[in-house]
């Protein structure tokens, strides 16, 4: 028997559609791929003057050689970063292993905190953050070190005629963007506005991009990995691609977020022409809708879907691991039950009601339900409403049997 418990949600008016789904069951079959549609869920030299219009509360040292050349073997990481969590830890252990970290603002601040030695952006740039910090790291110093194949001769002898000097690891995460515009409260437009990260993107794109030569992380999961792949010197293109791929769809749920709040605050509840749902793994399921057929379980985490309620977000109490079924079934009567304002019992059997009742008392709702299709009604999913006690449950349990 399972039991799971799932916030309540308001019923959708009849003359709209639940517009993103909540979640979706990816089942693989030999032919084709079925995905349920509702289951919840830079080199500028600037004379001494332009660094000394620099903000009075810094003062910055930009010695002439700094940056350096791409055939000093000398090994880089960049790191710019909003969430810094284990940063301390990535950012010794890239000490240890010998790396030159360069950083921007709060993150370097963050690292030299940590007693980790950090050469700064303006450094290498010979430029200061301007624009209110819109403006740090899209420069040639840094995307050229970025984007330089090492395997192309006239790409290195570029780096070199400009003193440009290489990246090998590029650490960055994007603005909370998500998190602002979902905060209980909203977020006023032109802060939504400043919450959209440019330079971010720009350089984990690159990275991806020039990923056999610059290894890209983008998530604090990855950190440990990154070291112990640094620390054997190993040469292993898959890895690469993984964290490419990270990288990229880091930055496509990024920007699906931004399209969705961006749409929502100019033409409100109207449907799109065209919008992308970022969904993430929940679970890797037993089998699919037959036992030959893989499945999986992906939760929706489009901004429509915050707070949203249902199957994909419910806790499970008590019975072993959901099926594809289970998950298919439970989604159809948490949908069905949500319909009702008074106390009401639904049973559902492969996705269709055999039995709905509402009464002022569950347990009377829950026999007549029952009593609509008693057969059906065995090895069924059941919704309610409202919080079930314990004595309700016992009853339930004794009524089945």
């Amino acid at each position: 028997m399972l039991s799971l418990s799932a916030a309540p949600t308001t019923a959708a008016p009849a003359a709209k559609l639940s517009r993103v789904p909540s979640a979706a069951l990816h089942q693989k079959t030999t032919s084709a791929a079925f995905f349920s549609q509702k289951v919840q869920l830079n080199s500028l030299r600037s004379s001494c003057s332009a660094i000394k219009s620099m903000a009075d509360s810094q003062t910055i040292s930009v010695p002439k050689n700094e940056q350096q050349s791409p055939a000093s073997g000398k090994k880089q990481a960049l790191i710019s970063l909003s969430d810094r969590k284990d940063l301390a830890f990535l950012g010794t252990g890239l000490q240890q292993l010998g790396y030159t970290i360069v950083s921007t603002g709060g993150t370097a601040s963050a690292l030299e905190g940590a007693g980790v030695s950090v050469t700064k952006v303006e450094q290498l740039t010979h430029f200061p953050e301007m624009l209110d910090g819109r403006v740090k790291t899209l420069h040639p110093h840094i995307h050229g070190g970025i984007l330089a194949r090492r395997d192309q001769k006239h790409h290195m002898e570029a780096l070199s005629e400009h003193g440009i000097g290489s990246f090998d690891v590029v650490v960055v995460n994007l603005y909370p963007f998500y998190d602002k515009v979902t905060s209980t409260g909203g977020i006023e437009f032109e802060d939504g506005i400043e919450n959209i990260d440019i330079g971010g993107p720009a350089m984990i794109r690159a990275a991806a991009k020039n990923h056999k030569d610059v290894l890209i992380v983008v998530d604090n999961e990855d950190y440990l990995g990154l070291l112990e792949f640094l620390k054997g010197d190993r040469d292993d293109q898959q890895f690469r691609r993984k964290l490419a791929w990270k990288a990229f769809q880091h930055c496509a749920s990024y920007d699906s977020a931004v399209s969705e709040w961006l749409w929502k605050q100019t033409m409100g509840d109207k449907f799109p022409p065209s919008f992308t749902v970022p969904l993430e793994l929940k679970s890797s399921l037993r089998y699919g809708e037959n036992p030959h057929q893989n499945a999986a379980f992906y939760v929706d985490k489009s901004i429509s879907e915050v707070n949203a309620g249902g199957i994909a977000t419910a806790i499970q109490h008590h019975g072993k691991e959901m099926s594809y079924n289970n998950y298919l079934d439970a989604d159809a009567a948490w949908n069905c039950v949500s319909e009702f304002q008074n106390p009401t019992c639904v049973i559902v059997k492969h996705t269709n009601p055999c039995g709905v009742a509402s009464r002022g008392d569950i347990l009377e709702a829950y026999r007549l339900a029952v009593k609509g299709d008693p057969v059906s009604a065995f090895g069924g999913i059941v919704a309610f409403n409202i919080e079930v006690d314990e004595v309700s449950c016992v009853y339930r349990f004794q009524v089945r049997r």
